[in-house]
C-alpha cells in the first residue's frame, strides 16, 4: 500500500505502482466506443498511461493537454488517459478541448486496473477512483517510468516520463 496525499491529507491506495523494469499488468479498460481494450489493442507501440482520478479536475485536464501535445509529434508513442469517468464525458472533454492525439479509457466496468497498477483510493473523499500516476511502457509493455504523485493536486513530472521514451 502506498499513500498519498489530497491538500496535505493522508489517502491510501491499494498497492504500488508496478516496477520498473517489470512486465505492466494487463487490463480490461472501457474505450470511447465502450469496447473494452487492453495492453494488446496498442501492441507494438511506446505507451504512455496517465492515470487521472477525474478529467473533470483542472490537473487532470492540464496534464491531458499536455500529453496530447507530445503525441502530436510522436507517432511511435500512444498516449492512454485512465480515469474514473464515463467515456461520454471522456469523449465531451476531448470535443470540448481539440484533443485528438490521446486515448481515453473508462476504469467504469470493474476497479481491477486500479488495483492491479496499486492506484485505487482505498480511503479518503476519493476513496473507489484513482489516485494520479505516469508510467512509460516499451513496446513489449515493459515498464520505463513509474511516477505516483505525492499530491493529487500536483502535476506529474512530464519532463521524465517523455525522457523515459528515448
Amino acid at each position: 500500500m502506498a499513500t498519498v496525499t489530497l491538500k496535505g491529507t493522508p489517502i491510501h491506495t491499494s498497492g504500488e505502482l508496478p516496477a520498473v523494469g517489470s512486465q505492466a499488468p494487463d487490463f480490461r479498460l472501457v474505450g470511447k466506443d465502450l469496447a473494452d481494450m487492453s495492453l494488446a489493442s496498442f501492441a507494438g507501440k511506446k505507451k504512455i498511461i496517465s492515470i487521472v482520478p477525474s478529467l473533470d479536475t483542472p490537473t487532470c485536464a492540464l496534464s491531458t493537454k499536455i500529453f496530447n501535445d507530445h503525441a502530436a509529434t510522436h507517432p511511435d508513442t500512444v498516449i492512454l488517459i485512465a480515469s474514473g469517468d464515463l467515456p461520454f464525458a471522456q469523449g465531451r472533454f476531448c470535443g470540448a478541448e481539440g484533443l485528438t492525439n490521446v486515448v481515453t479509457l473508462s476504469i467504469m466496468r470493474g476497479r481491477d486496473f486500479a488495483k492491479s497498477y496499486g492506484v485505487l483510493m482505498t480511503d479518503g473523499p476519493l476513496e473507489g477512483i484513482t489516485a494520479r500516476a505516469v508510467l512509460v511502457l516499451d513496446e513489449k509493455n515493459t515498464v520505463r517510468h513509474a511516477q505516483l504523485v505525492g499530491e493529487i493536486g500536483d502535476e506529474p513530472d512530464y519532463g521524465a516520463a517523455l525522457a523515459a521514451l528515448s
